[in-house]
């Protein structure tokens, strides 16, 4: 590593952090920072996700016969290449178990561009399948891909008729009963499903040699861990009954169901932005259109096929595509950390961004999340740059604390309204055991993950403890409290309820249990919660003794397996460090030793642009599927916990006022 230590002075010893070093840290860190901002005020840094979704990219593209770009193939190509495990496949985080899904796109996608199936890294790829099986294990959402590339049949696949999108409110299933995410991937998907499309794949590519048997002959996926063996025979056994009977549903009603699709779709289109701003929506509709017989001159494919290329981190060597972007997320998080670095530089560098955030809130459209809250007026923010259908609670609550704080600490004016408007849609989507979800209310039908295409786990949007402290921490730093607030009381009780004996919490969407730990320590710190509290006392103890012997924190994602075990051990990271940090000082304990020793191994892994280099991912889009490197998470988070550090034990309290 390029250690700005390594170069400049020694690295501090334990306990003897030398005068002036942490004040030069934070200002270095503050500059690098302030350097990736745009000219309009707003960070956005890179969010990289694994191998499937640059394969996904390449196979779409050939799957609608578009012209070959063989400058952007090579070098997509070159990413795969690089990203390849030493077992053999593909991993879904850096330096990852072997999985068999991104390993059968990596391969196909690869071998789509033009690699030899004879070249040593597709030898070893097909040979690391070979001995998990074959692609035959591939998960559902791959066998779909395969299926239009007619690798395998559609017996292979679930049934997804498109006549679900006409089912009642009441029915065991419904669009507004699963996840944003999923609700947006499916419809088009089923469209897919009904008119059973072929890639128009003019290189005539494909992958038989991945698979143990005739790929054409195979059936449905096995019962996924996760799933009841009582409610996955049961669903096993309506969809052998769809398949018998759906060919004999009613051409118009299958064209009523197909024509409710499309306005479900085209509502919700957003722009070059994209249906949800996520990528598996966007790819879904540029096929559904191309089955429909829409060429790519159709508004409403042409607009989100744009969309798709926006996604694309194109570099000297290198590309690959992001699964959406960040930028509401990495704005308000930097401007928290500017603010907590403070200076003539950082806060107005931090009012430009809040400035930036303010005409990003939806006060209009009442997206899916009103179906069950019809009575809660709009006033969240969304993820990316338009979602205007999909805020979410965790950015609403993020971006509400950063403009209070400065409005609070600086006297800025014109958050008011922003911040009242972000507050009564917060309160308003609290569900009914006390938690919040990210983007939904009581979206509590955990049964559905046992349906054949739920394979994946994660069909829902469930409350989390993640989120629902940081909606705790923005109205406690509003001023609520448990004795004053019903929304505070209820939130403060869940997450008594769900700390883990050794006194973590889950972080849904951070990985994992130090990510959760460190949201709830500010949430409880800032509502009031006494840090003799039994419940903080075992967390800060827990975090303690997580600590690596290099002063640091990190942890891997096995931790999200199935059969808890509690955190799993993994090298120090910056980001993950930086949260350890953050949550012992919110728990009381700037003065403890632990943050001393996290304090110097950030100092001593700085580089020389002043910020921290990070390979690992330390977040997450899927337990167990999908996870996330935020290129912006090693920017900020370790100058907000050296600030905050310095901030603390220049006060004679050594209370955290905020609530992150």
């Amino acid at each position: 590593m390029d250690s700005v230590n390594a170069t400049s002075r020694e690295a501090p010893q334990p306990g003897t952090l030398q005068p002036g070093i942490l004040e030069s840290s934070i200002a270095s860190a503050t500059q690098g920072v302030i350097g990736f901002q745009q000219a309009d005020g707003h960070w956005v840094f890179e969010l990289e996700a694994d191998c499937t979704i640059p394969a996904e990219y390449v196979l779409l593209r050939h799957y609608l016969a578009e012209p070959v770009d063989a400058v952007l193939e090579a070098k997509i190509a070159n990413y795969l290449r690089r990203i390849q495990g030493a077992h053999g496949g593909w991993p879904l985080v850096h330096d990852g178990e072997f999985d068999m899904s991104a390993s059968v796109k990596a391969y196909f996608a690869l071998k789509m561009i033009g690699d030899s199936v004879d070249a040593p890294h597709m030898v070893r790829a097909r040979e690391a399948i070979h001995a998990r099986g074959g692609a035959i294990h591939s998960n559902v959402f791959t066998r779909f891909m395969l299926a239009m590339f007619g690798v395998v049949t559609w017996r292979a696949v679930p049934v997804l008729p498109i006549e679900i999108v006409l089912l009642p409110f009441w029915s065991p299933f419904h669009l507004n009963k699963i996840s944003y995410w999923a609700r947006t991937t499916m419809v088009p998907l089923m469209v897919l499903a009904a008119l059973k499309p072929r890639a128009k794949n003019p290189k005539g590519v494909g992958i038989d040699e991945l698979f143990l048997q005739d790929p054409r002959g195979i059936g449905m996926t096995a019962k996924a861990p996760h799933q009841s063996m009582a409610w996955f025979l049961l669903f096993r056994s309506l969809d052998a009954i769809l398949r018998v009977v759906e060919p004999m549903f009613p051409k118009s009603l299958r064209k009523r169901a197909i024509d409710a699709a499309l306005a479900f779709t085209e509502e919700r289109l957003n722009g070059e932005d994209g249906m949800g701003a996520i990528y598996p929506p966007m790819a879904n509709i540029v096929m559904m259109y191309d089955a429909l017989g829409k060429d790519e001159n159709f508004p409403p494919r042409a607009i989100t096929r744009r969309g798709i290329d926006k996604l694309l981190v194109i570099k000297d060597d290198e590309a690959y595509c992001q699964p959406c972007v960040s930028p509401v997320w990495d704005t308000t998080l930097t401007a928290h950390a500017l603010l907590e670095a403070g200076g003539d530089k950082a806060v107005p560098a931090a009012k430009q961004g809040l400035d930036w955030l303010i005409p990003k809130q939806e006060l209009e459209v009442k997206g899916d999340w009103a179906v069950k809250r019809p009575d809660v007026r709009p006033g969240g923010w969304a993820f990316q740059y338009n979602n205007a259908h999909y805020p979410d609670l965790d950015d609403t609550a993020v971006v509400v604390m950063s403009m209070d704080r400065m409005r609070r600490e600086h006297g800025v004016t014109g958050y008011d309204a922003a911040i009242a408007r972000g507050r009564e849609w917060i309160e308003g989507m609290q569900s009914d055991d006390g938690g919040w979800a990210a983007f939904d209310v009581n979206n509590l039908e955990y049964y559905l993950n046992n349906i054949p295409f739920s394979d994946h786990g994660a069909l829902l949007d469930p409350p989390t403890e993640d989120v629902t402290a940081r909606c705790i921490s923005m109205l406690a730093q509003l001023g609520e409290t448990a004795q004053t607030s019903k929304h505070v009381a209820d939130g403060v009780a869940y997450l008594r309820k769900t700390q883990h004996p050794e006194g973590s919490w889950y972080g849904r969407w951070g990985m994992n249990f130090i990510y959760g730990t460190w949201s709830v320590l500010c949430a409880l710190n800032m509502a009031g919660v006494r840090h003799d509290d039994p419940m903080i006392r075992k967390a800060a103890a827990w975090l303690a003794s997580i600590q690596n012997e290099d002063g640091g924190w990190g942890e891997d994602a096995v931790s999200y397996r199935l059969d808890y075990n509690g955190w799993e051990a993994a090298p120090s990271t910056a980001s993950q460090t930086a949260w350890a940090l953050l949550a012992l000082m919110a728990a009381g304990e700037v003065d403890h030793p632990a943050v001393a020793r996290g304090v110097e191994y950030l100092i001593a892994t700085q580089n020389k642009k002043g910020l921290w280099d990070e390979q690992r991912y330390t977040a997450t889009g899927f337990p167990r599927v999908f996870y996330l490197r935020y290129h912006g998470y090693p920017k900020f988070f370790p100058l907000w916990a050296l600030a905050r550090y310095r901030n603390l034990r220049n006060t004679n309290s050594r209370v955290v006022g905020v609530g992150m």
